[in-house]
């Protein structure tokens, strides 16, 4: 990851962050309990949403994406630990946390079923992993159209797929979907998932 993206990220996000989105993470996160992963915790936008959780530990594999995070763990009133790792590769044992978070991350991650493999093997039996993200669509139309602008827009925006079928993919998983929302007409879902 370059620099320029992270630089951007922030700015390019903000109407959104600012408008639908703090009402979507901030819901999908008070769900969250107990010892916390987050996967890709990117410029840290989560941090400030953690409330009455015991602590978390957050994993981003950009130095430039932690770097500018640093100043939101300051915002939060739980503790925030940012680990250097890939998402393919969590340095953690198995059954380690009550809830692992990912939020638009899935469609950047090179190798996503991997990463949810990990996801899962480091959530406990009684865990939960809470996602937002940005799916293929239902429509055909809107979704060959996702499918002509992906290979455009991840060289703008470092590797993001706008097309990817993540909710079959967690499916295909071993993943149990327990609470499904979608908005935008079915381009981003929030998810509560249970470990089988």
């Amino acid at each position: 990851m370059g620099n320029t993206f992270p630089k951007w990220y922030d700015f390019f996000m903000s109407p959104l962050e600012k408008g639908r989105f703090k009402s979507i993470r901030r819901d999908l996160l008070q769900r969250a309990n107990g010892t916390v992963l987050e996967v890709g915790s990117g410029t840290g936008i989560n941090f400030p949403y953690y409330q009455s959780v015991k602590k978390v530990t957050a994993i981003e594999p950009s130095q430039n994406m932690i770097e500018r995070s640093n100043k939101r763990t300051e915002l939060s009133i739980v503790p925030i630990q940012i680990i250097r790792e890939s998402a393919e590769r969590l340095p953690f044992v198995d059954n380690t946390f009550d809830t692992v978070v990912a939020t638009l991350v899935l469609c950047t991650i090179p190798n996503p079923e991997i990463a949810l493999q990990e996801m899962k093997r480091v959530c406990k039996l009684d865990g939960k992993i809470l996602l937002f993200e940005h799916v293929r669509m239902k429509n055909p139309f809107l979704a060959k159209l996702q499918d002509w602008l992906t290979p455009f827009w991840k060289k703008v925006c470092d590797g993001c797929n706008l097309n990817r079928d993540t909710v079959m993919m967690i499916k295909s998983n071993g993943l149990e979907i327990l609470e499904k929302r979608t908005f935008y007409n079915g381009l981003f879902v929030q998810l509560e998932i249970m470990k089988k």
